[in-house]
């Protein structure tokens, strides 16, 4: 039997940016996790993936460039590791999963169906996938837990409502990509400049992150917030827009002001 997707509270992290179990430490401006109404798990693979051979973060105006690889020890050291730390967790635990192959992906969804704890899965995916692999995806590994898609902003509004009449339980939004020359000092003068591609992160995102939210609350779309949440403001801005919850990132690393 399906499970309801339900937030206790609204707010929630953005997978990526604490880990892979709660820890209750201070963290930025929105005070603790105890604010959070669930916690999203960094990406996990089938298979253990490396950091890219030189992560970056590049510095805009309104935000940072995050070029990393997703490294991660893969689903079942995960599993072993964190499985145990989610049973006794106080919030609820949504495990997001790198979904690209969906056969690999079901196998994933699969084992978390019986994992205590685990409210939810949210699916992320590798940039212009495309809506049959998608669709694929939902259909092969719909089952107990709800399913959460994390769509790029260009398919939230033409895929995300194919999703939710086909059985998934809300859309979130994924960060958007983007690329930067990378000026940090290197002793190789010929990658100095050289197109730095990664996810995008800050507040310059907000406005056009609301008004996607906007959008899917006019059709009816159980949308998940984020991009650019920096605020409590922000978060009532999302939710009085139609919003179901909302993800804040970034800013769960900036040092709470004493």
């Amino acid at each position: 039997m399906k499970r309801d997707l339900f937030f206790s509270k609204p707010l929630i992290n953005s997978a990526g940016m604490l880990g892979f179990a709660p820890d209750f430490r201070s963290l930025g401006d929105f005070g603790s996790l105890n604010k959070l109404g669930a916690f999203v798990t960094n990406p996990i693979s089938l298979r253990p993936r490396l950091p890219t051979g030189s992560p970056t973060a590049i510095e805009f105006s309104g935000g940072v460039l995050l070029h990393t690889g997703l490294p991660n020890p893969g689903f079942s050291s995960v599993i072993k590791k964190y499985s145990a730390k989610w049973n006794r967790s106080e919030l609820p635990i949504i495990v997001h999963l790198m979904a690209d192959r969906p056969e690999e992906t079901q196998q994933m969804v699969r084992q978390l169906e019986n994992i205590e704890n685990v409210m939810a899965i949210q699916l992320g995916f590798a940039p212009l996938l495309s809506d049959d692999i998608i669709l694929l995806n939902l259909e092969i590994c719909l089952g107990e837990l709800p399913l959460i898609f994390a769509l790029p902003h260009e398919q939230i509004l033409s895929l995300g409502p194919k999703l939710i009449q086909e059985g998934a339980s809300a859309i979130s939004i994924s960060s958007p990509r983007g690329a930067l020359p990378d000026l940090s000092p290197d002793p190789s003068p010929k990658r100095r400049g050289e197109l730095i591609t990664g996810r995008l992160y800050g507040k310059s995102l907000f406005p056009r992150s609301l008004d996607i939210v906007r959008s899917a609350g006019m059709i009816g779309l159980p949308i998940i917030g984020a991009g650019g949440v920096w605020t409590d403001i922000d978060v009532e801005s999302m939710l009085g827009a139609g919003a179901m919850a909302v993800e804040t990132d970034t800013q769960l690393w900036v040092p709470k002001e004493a």
